[in-house]
């Protein structure tokens, strides 16, 4: 039995926002996925989700979403995080009693899923317990029920996301990493099934530095003064993405293909 799980790299603000809604049908229609997931990090002006953007990523046909070192920043995001049936998870290894959860069980039909969102610690401000032990935590508590497993890597550093892959190497369908806006082009299935990638990228604001107005961060930059970040709201964005063929049955991935696009909002 084959899964095709669509992902999207964080999503950035409004003009990111609006890149989904008008390039998720033409993505559907090609590909055909049975998941689609996202990074719904930055959704609310860049920094955070509130439930209006997420229901508005809803509608616009994202089944689910992860998230990363910004769900905190609106009071919302605790909200979200807290509804019964939720769509929204947050990093497992934040410390204990951090509200949410880490890890959700979806079942397509017969098919399981488990999707698990975790986030590194190398140059990282906040002090979150460790994301190796803590995958070892969640395995255990859910192997019983034998899913494919999808892990979301919000981390900065290329080489914790690749030691990440090697330590979750046949033990999970994918590991997709996020956080730093940027794709890259290391896509490969492991030598054990599988998927994987250091970053699927961001849908934001091409002509800007990772989403946000250059003007903005250049200023910072060169001042070193705590600068607003500001948000480019129309223009060209640049929609990156992955999609991740699996066999349902082998709990292996068979193929990880970039899908980049650059559309005008």
């Amino acid at each position: 039995m084959k899964l095709k799980v669509l992902f999207f790299g964080d999503i950035v603000g409004k003009i990111g926002r609006k890149a989904v809604a008008k390039i998720l049908p033409e993505l559907k229609k090609k590909y055909k996925p049975d998941l689609i997931l996202a990074n719904a990090e930055n959704l609310a002006h860049g920094v955070g989700l509130t439930a209006k953007t997420i229901d508005e990523m809803k509608e616009a046909g994202i089944d689910y979403f992860t998230s990363g070192n910004h769900i905190y920043k609106k009071e919302a995001g605790e909200e979200v995080l807290n509804l019964v049936n939720g769509t929204v998870i947050r990093p497992a290894n934040y410390p204990p009693g951090a509200p949410g959860a880490g890890a959700k069980i979806i079942e397509l039909g017969v098919k399981k899923i488990l999707m698990v969102n975790l986030i590194g610690r190398v140059f990282m401000s906040e002090d979150f317990d460790c994301p190796f032990r803590k995958f070892d935590e969640i395995y255990e508590k859910y192997k019983k029920e034998n899913p494919v497993i999808i892990v979301d890597f919000h981390a900065e550093a290329t080489s914790e996301k690749v030691a990440m892959g090697h330590y979750l190497n046949g033990r999970v369908a994918a590991l997709l990493g996020t956080h730093t806006h940027v794709p890259t082009a290391d896509q490969q299935i492991l030598s054990k099934g599988t998927a994987y990638i250091s970053d699927v990228g961001m849908v934001g604001a091409y002509d800007s530095v990772i989403g946000v107005d250059k003007k903005n961060v250049l200023d910072m930059f060169l001042t070193q003064m705590p600068l607003r970040h500001e948000m480019v709201e129309e223009g060209k964005v640049q929609v990156n993405s992955v999609l991740i063929e699996i066999d349902a049955k082998e709990k292996k991935a068979k193929k990880i293909e970039r899908i980049d696009r650059i559309i005008e909002i």
